[in-house]
């Protein structure tokens, strides 16, 4: 039987410079396996960088590439998937939440686990709580060359500003 379902690419970022970090990211990418009901189509290398915006230990990131059943509009699904990935965060024991500075610019700190929403097929979210493709891509290394080794033409084409 063909799966006839119409599908979403849905791109998420995960890192973790607390405990365990390798099996930090693998738990979580098992989580979201449960929590989604398939295993990713694409998953990319590991890399190893140093903390982005702040002094701490050395961050594991990856990018995976999960194929969804599209269910409702692209902003209702992306705030489904962002309350998945925050409920799984939690569950692997992270606790802080977004701290900012008197000008509202965000304070970074470590994690145990970060799962963020880098991209929704070739949609754009501009909600309060999500912004899709995610604002800093372009700026974060960690982020851009995993996303650019398992994207797809049509994130690429969809936004060439990610990748320059």
């Amino acid at each position: 039987m063909t799966d006839k379902m119409e599908r979403i690419n849905v791109y998420l970022g995960l890192g973790s410079n607390l405990g365990e970090r390798e099996k930090n990211l693998l738990k979580a990418m098992n989580l979201m396996d449960e929590s989604f009901g398939m295993h990713p189509e694409r998953i990319s290398r590991i890399v190893e960088t140093p903390a982005w915006g702040f002094e701490g230990p050395s961050f594991l990131n990856m990018c995976v590439l999960y194929r969804l059943p599209r269910k409702g509009t692209p902003e209702q699904q992306g705030l489904e998937i962002l309350h998945r990935v925050k409920e799984i965060e939690k569950a692997l024991g992270r606790t802080e939440e977004a701290l900012f500075d008197s000008e509202g610019k965000r304070i970074y700190q470590d994690r145990i686990i970060d799962i963020d929403i880098l991209c929704y097929g070739a949609h754009r979210i501009d909600l309060p709580e999500l912004t899709v493709p995610h604002p800093l891509i372009a700026q974060r290394d960690f982020v851009k060359k995993p996303l650019l080794e398992i994207s797809k033409p049509d994130i690429r084409e969809a936004f060439p500003e990610l990748f320059v």
